[in-house]
């Protein structure tokens, strides 16, 4: 990344809110003191074997880095990836579901484009938009916030246990509405308070991603695990060591950067480590304002949960 960096100095593109310099969740372009332009692109593997739900799920995974800036969809691009051989009415399923969580988004299917690959992939290029002084980063953490998670944890590892036909048909349901779910409801519902920083869950885990805030803010994140929301199933298939590789690969990454308290399992650990797909968002707001927010949410019957607090310092401590 350091050479792109290089010949795109952050200094020479003023405009550019965020970029390669701050590795946020997406770019941002200051368009006039109004408007802020938002771009991102996200594109998955199936991670489920009904191709409208896959669509979904991919194209809420891509939306998602819009909302985790504070932003709201304007438009997408479809890109998909295709065997020539695959019936052509699974592509048009996939493009389907895609559209209606686009549609949900309030925005619109503006174009894309398609290439043969032996494997189906799945994404959108997205054009988002917020007011330049309302944009959210990972770099806004303080101490004395508190933490808060807007879907619970485990999506990622029951849809590897989905792949090796483990997966429980009650546990499955609950997975896949979660990964569909759209983060749109949980940013509107921040207007009027203090969301210090925030990122959304995926590709790192849980961790990965709480690490990026804690290194961003340079603060120390504690969280309690007892705290945390799972899905149905989760733990289970935990123990049963059902991990995907990418487990290993955050684990590698980012495990000198947290300790563990006394208590926290083998099957947990891995479990915070573990890859998301279209997880949910992790904002960091003062005491205050997180009640105000969690009554907001619980009047429309969606839950969020409080989970830690930042201090200051660094790394994270999860006890």
């Amino acid at each position: 990344m350091q050479p792109l960096k290089n010949l795109f100095p952050a200094g020479r593109y003023p405009d550019i809110i965020s970029g390669l310099a701050e590795s946020d969740d997406a770019a941002v372009w200051l368009l006039n003191r109004e408007t802020a332009l938002i771009m991102t692109t996200d594109f998955i593997t199936p991670v489920v074997d009904n191709p409208r739900d896959f669509g979904a799920i991919a194209a809420s995974n891509a939306l998602s880095d819009i909302y985790a800036m504070g932003g709201k969809v304007i438009l997408a691009l479809n890109i998909a990836c295709f065997p020539k051989d695959m019936d052509e009415s699974i592509l048009m399923d996939i493009l389907l579901g895609g559209a209606e969580k686009v549609l949900e988004a309030g925005a619109v299917i503006a174009g894309g484009h398609t290439v043969d690959d032996d494997e189906p992939k799945y994404g959108l290029a997205v054009l988002g938009a917020g007011h330049p002084e309302k944009i959210i980063n990972k770099s806004g953490a303080r101490p004395g916030d508190v933490v808060v998670v807007t879907k619970p944890l485990g999506a990622g590892l029951i849809a590897t246990a989905m792949k090796g036909d483990a997966a429980r048909k009650e546990h499955v349901s609950p997975a896949v509405e979660s990964m569909k779910q759209l983060n749109r409801f949980a940013v509107e519902n921040l207007e009027n308070l203090s969301c210090h920083a925030a990122t959304d869950i995926t590709g790192f885990g849980f961790i990965g991603h709480l690490n990026e805030i804690a290194d961003h803010s340079s603060v120390a994140i504690d969280i309690n695990c007892k705290k945390i929301p799972m899905l149905p199933g989760a733990e289970l298939y935990a123990d049963m060591w059902l991990f995907p590789a990418g487990m290993n690969r955050n684990q590698s990454a980012y495990q000198a950067h947290v300790a563990f308290g006394k208590g926290i399992d083998d099957a947990l650990q891995a479990l915070l480590f573990t890859p998301e797909t279209s997880g949910g968002l992790l904002l960091f707001m003062t005491p205050e304002d997180s009640d105000i927010y969690i009554r907001r949410m619980a009047q429309h019957n969606r839950l969020v949960w409080k989970i830690g607090h930042v201090a200051e310092g660094s790394g994270i401590l999860i006890h």
